[in-house]
């Protein structure tokens, strides 16, 4: 990402120091002192990004139904409900990546994707930003991950949309967000 706003009169803060706060095997957090254009000067902290970003597949069958996954989230320490993702790897493009990893999570590759929206996490404090495609056009065809287990696949019918956003397990915001970007699609195709 650039450090360049879009489309705005805003002037970018001075980055007076960065200092290496804490680190681990995943993260590192730096704190970054900052003066803005009117002088004032804070600290924040975030998790700078790297080269890698993310992709996040909504998988739809032709007879509209939505393939799903289940599995273990750290974070929460549950089982969590959700659509397939994963990391863009070296010299891959995104659509290369989503559909590898439709591979790898759900065993079915797509004739075609669709781009619907680039979204980011907690921008205040990080710098991820994840693809979401529409995959459609699906066969079987299976890839290794690096999963510790297999996941649950779990389709839900598209006519039951209201009951997902409801599932307690269907909570993470990117997939909502994918859900929903999923929803404008098909509305704008009709």
């Amino acid at each position: 990402m650039s450090d360049k706003p879009v489309n705005s009169d805003h002037i970018l803060p001075e980055i007076l120091q960065r200092d290496v706060v804490a680190q681990s095997r995943l993260f590192r957090v730096e704190a970054l002192h900052l003066r803005f254009s009117n002088g004032e000067e804070r600290v924040y902290e975030r998790i700078p990004g790297g080269n890698r970003h993310a992709v996040m597949i909504v998988p739809v069958q032709s007879d509209g139904t939505l393939l799903l996954v289940r599995e273990y989230a750290a974070g929460t320490h549950a089982y969590e409900l959700g659509f397939p993702k994963g990391l863009v790897d070296a010299g891959e493009t995104d659509a290369e990546a989503a559909n590898r990893e439709l591979q790898e999570e759900v065993g079915m590759a797509a004739k075609q994707l669709t781009f619907l929206k680039q979204v980011s996490l907690a921008p205040g404090f990080m710098n991820a930003r994840m693809a979401i495609f529409l995959a459609q056009g699906l066969y079987p065809q299976q890839l290794v991950g690096d999963e510790p287990e297999p996941l649950e696949i779990v389709p839900w019918p598209l006519h039951e949309v209201d009951a997902l956003l409801d599932h307690p397990e269907f909570h993470e915001a990117r997939s909502v967000a994918a859900l929903l970007l999923l929803l404008r699609q098909l509305k704008n195709n009709v």
